[in-house]
């Protein structure tokens, strides 16, 4: 008898600690509603990683802000062209009266910028070139008749004026608060379609070693931009000019999302130059430079490939007065270091022609500190 109380009491405690352990595995909510004690946590579960939604807020506004101020620009030039025929001479001696030359005008189009209410309008130069007829067409539709007020092929900028007034002028953004992965949209008249806009971000900064321009500092952008863009705004999420669309790159002449703007600081300072003086004026030292590379290094037993090689100097020039040499390396100018050709190049132009300026160069290994009187760039050559 006490034999099978015992064995009956061993079976019930099992299946009680069998609920038990189901409850607590499967519904520890249930132990907690009973026992009152609710801050027991029975099983740690792993934590679960929850994605945060990234709201991308519309770009409208800047696109509406930054329109109006973006036109599209016609230009016509004649255009001299020989007949390949008249180079026959058997042609050339019965038909004398034809001529060697025909002439035709050739049209063209782009996109510019309205900087200021009083009609300035900036846009790039190779649109405007040579062109003997220029008409803007602002966003409500106005043509207006411009005119080139100055031009800096270097940079591949120019500036018009037009005889409008009260016109829709565009905010300049700031450069330095400009980031790659920036949100930005292309502006202009691709085709001649008239004002388009497309969006992207910014891919980099400080591109150059391009072959485009002279002095080069662009922005990169995936912003389709196309044929006829060129000389049109690429704005901020704010609507706010940070660069002038200048050129692609591409093999089919269409966009491959490759696009390089003019920097809004360079931008700025051309325009202002020609509002003021009708030109750009730049430094200038007299210097043939050249790459440092590793090998000029070894052979110069340079132990760092640090600056820029003087390979020349020009008699009586800037630099030649103030007793550089060839084959020194310029390091520094003005305590800003100088790490190829282009950067040397840029920091020459930007000093002001009058001005003192302090480079320190490394002659047979050894610094030393020159103080330079800055002169002015020569007016470059037309190709």
């Amino acid at each position: 008898m006490l034999r099978r109380f015992w064995l009956l009491f061993a079976q019930v405690a099992t299946i009680c600690l069998a609920v038990l352990f189901v409850v607590t595995t499967l519904r520890p909510d249930l132990l907690a509603r009973y026992t009152g004690r609710n801050n027991v946590v029975l099983m740690q579960e792993a934590p679960v990683a929850v994605a945060t939604a990234v709201k991308i807020d519309s770009l409208a506004g800047a696109a509406k802000r930054a329109m109006p101020s973006v036109v599209n620009v016609y230009t016509s030039k004649e255009i001299h062209q020989r007949r390949p025929l008249m180079d026959d001479p058997v042609l050339r001696r019965f038909f004398p009266g034809l001529g060697e030359e025909e002439t035709r005008r050739a049209n063209s189009l782009g996109s510019g910028v309205i900087v200021s209410s009083g009609g300035y309008v900036l846009t790039n130069n190779h649109v405007i070139e040579e062109a003997d007829d220029i008409q803007i067409v602002l966003s409500d539709g106005r043509r207006l008749h411009a005119t080139v007020r100055g031009s800096d092929p270097e940079s591949d900028l120019a500036v018009l004026k037009t005889d409008g007034t009260d016109l829709p002028a565009i905010t300049f953004g700031k450069l330095d608060s400009v980031q790659v992965g920036d949100a930005v949209l292309a502006i202009g008249s691709p085709f001649g379609f008239g004002n388009t806009v497309t969006h992207g971000i910014i891919s980099a900064l400080g591109r150059n070693h391009l072959g485009i321009n002279r002095f080069e500092d662009f922005i990169q952008t995936d912003a389709a931009v196309n044929p006829g863009n060129s000389g049109g705004a690429l704005v901020d999420a704010g609507g706010n000019l940070i660069g002038i669309n200048s050129a692609i790159f591409s093999q089919s002449g269409g966009s491959q999302g490759i696009g390089f703007a003019i920097p809004v600081s360079l931008a700025k300072s051309v325009l202002e130059q020609i509002i003021r003086d009708g030109e750009v004026t730049r430094g200038w030292l007299g210097i043939e430079p050249q790459e440092l590379t590793p090998e000029l290094a070894s052979a110069l037993t340079l132990t760092s490939g640090d600056g820029v090689l003087i390979r020349g100097v020009m008699k009586s020039g800037p630099a030649d007065r103030a007793g550089m040499l060839a084959r020194d390396v310029v390091q520094e100018i003005d305590g800003k270091p100088t790490h190829d050709v282009t950067a040397l190049l840029s920091q020459i132009a930007a000093l002001t022609p009058g001005s003192l300026a302090k480079l320190r160069v490394l002659r047979e290994k050894k610094p030393v500190d020159l103080e330079v009187t800055v002169g002015k760039r020569p007016k470059a050559r037309a190709s």
